[in-house]
């Protein structure tokens, strides 16, 4: 400790800084205006704002954005919304919505699962062991990713809302999920004592899967094994399908081949290496399902690929930082809409990789592109298909700057056909393994 005392404050300095402060004219008008105001709207670049446009030349969208409430299942309704719009074309309807509570209970499901085998698998290690301890900290949380996605669907297939519609808990995860993770953390020191006195650790794991099951549910009922499939098109012609199973479903009306996608990330940090194969160690959901695999690419790539896609007509599905310079309340992604440095008068900036490398910036939150706006070869602007309901930005649809895809988009789901030769090679690579608390871990 006794380095530390040289640091400490003396009142003689306190003094000094606030003298300092009230001499300081733009900090006293910062104070003024920050003490009655949020400070979002203070630091508004409402230049910026008044020269945003929603218009984009390139548009796949024309159906009203879904809601996902107080969840984090944004990577499940993006996942669902990317592919909606296949079935609208395929059915000639106006717009149709999957059951977003139906893929939610299976991954809950799974992940309990998945928790529970880590735990057993780990068990010679101590709780405070890294990959453990965050294990622990999020047994069951609504986040996901990409691979993640395919996996369920693989597994369980799709239905429609009115197959399985929203309850209370799937629209208000909180309590649900408190409960599940204590349910979990007691079931792993279960586990672990049950594997250090050699007990039926194969047993008790069915039991604790069992009792998720009845978990789930309670909360968010039992996710049905067949449907009447019935619907109305354009025209108000009722076509009917018949009882089906969610997994016929699937077949015939999914009509992207989701194993051949793959998910691309930006990853600037060094000793990370574009063209190069990652995963995540202990990341997943489903136990012999799709392993969580990126490919690392530089983020004009990326953009291009996705510029690409839209322009032949194609939505994207995409994770990105939702907690940075973003106006929520109409819809506008810019790098610099927020000055913050301007009205604090400190300064703020870091490149990506150093925002990555200090925690400052992980994928948070995940949505699909459904336009481009591009003029003399150059992308403007994108359009955000996102999952906040219609009561705001250009009815739930947000505007996205060209300058915030470089800072805070993280990963896009492509298929592999659309990959570079330099990207393509990354395919039957051997990935690289990420801990689990890597900002590439991170959750949408």
């Amino acid at each position: 400790m006794g380095p530390m005392n040289n640091s400490s404050i003396s009142i003689d300095q306190v003094a000094q800084l606030r003298i300092d402060f009230l001499n300081d004219k733009a900090a006293r008008l910062s104070q003024n205006a920050i003490t009655v105001n949020p400070i979002s709207q203070v630091a508004l670049d409402h230049a910026i704002v008044a020269a945003f446009d929603p218009s984009v030349n390139h548009r796949v969208d024309y159906w009203p954005v879904t809601n996902q409430k107080k969840s984090g299942r944004c990577w499940l309704f993006a996942g669902l919304n990317f592919l909606k719009q296949h079935v609208i074309e395929e059915l000639k309807v106006d717009t149709f919505e999957f059951s977003q509570t139906y893929l939610h209970f299976w991954d809950k499901f799974e992940k309990c699962n998945w928790f529970l085998t880590a735990m057993i698998e780990m068990a010679d290690r101590p709780l405070d062991d890294r990959t453990i301890a965050t294990m622990l900290a999020g047994p069951n949380d609504d986040g996901g990713q990409w691979d993640m996605f395919v996996s369920l669907v693989e597994k369980y297939g799709v239905v429609p809302k009115y197959a399985m519609p929203e309850t209370e808990s799937s629209s208000n995860t909180a309590a649900m999920n408190k409960l599940l993770k204590t349910f979990l953390r007691r079931a792993a020191l279960e586990l672990r004592s049950a594997v250090s006195t050699a007990g039926d650790v194969e047993a008790l794991r069915l039991q604790f899967v069992a009792q998720a099951y009845r978990i789930l549910s309670i909360h968010l009922g039992t996710p049905p094994t067949k449907f009447i499939w019935q619907w109305s098109d354009k025209d108000r012609v009722v076509h009917g399908q018949g009882e089906m199973t969610p997994q016929e479903f699937a077949k015939q009306y999914i009509k992207v081949d989701l194993a051949d996608y793959v998910a691309l990330v930006h990853d600037p940090r060094q000793g990370s290496s574009y063209g190069e194969a990652l995963t995540v160690d202990h990341l997943g959901n489903v136990v012999g399902g799709r392993a969580t695999r990126y490919i690392n690419a530089e983020i004009a790539t990326i953009k291009g690929l996705v510029k690409q896609a839209l322009v032949d007509g194609q939505a994207v599905w995409f994770g990105c930082d939702v907690n940075q310079q973003f106006d929520r309340t109409n819809g506008l992604w810019d790098a610099a809409i927020y000055d913050y440095e301007g009205t604090l008068g400190v300064a703020l900036d870091m490149t990506k990789a150093e925002r990555m490398e200090s925690g400052e910036s992980a994928m948070t939150h995940a949505m699909v592109f459904t336009g481009v706006d591009i003029q003399d070869e150059q992308i403007r602007r994108f359009r955000v298909e996102n999952s906040w309901g219609d009561d705001r930005a250009d009815k739930g649809f947000d505007t996205m700057n060209d300058s915030w895809f470089d800072e805070y988009v993280f990963e896009v789901a492509l298929p592999q056909s659309a990959l570079p030769a330099e990207l393509a090679k990354a395919l039957t690579a051997t990935p690289r393994v990420l801990p689990l608390w890597d900002p590439l871990g991170a959750l949408a």
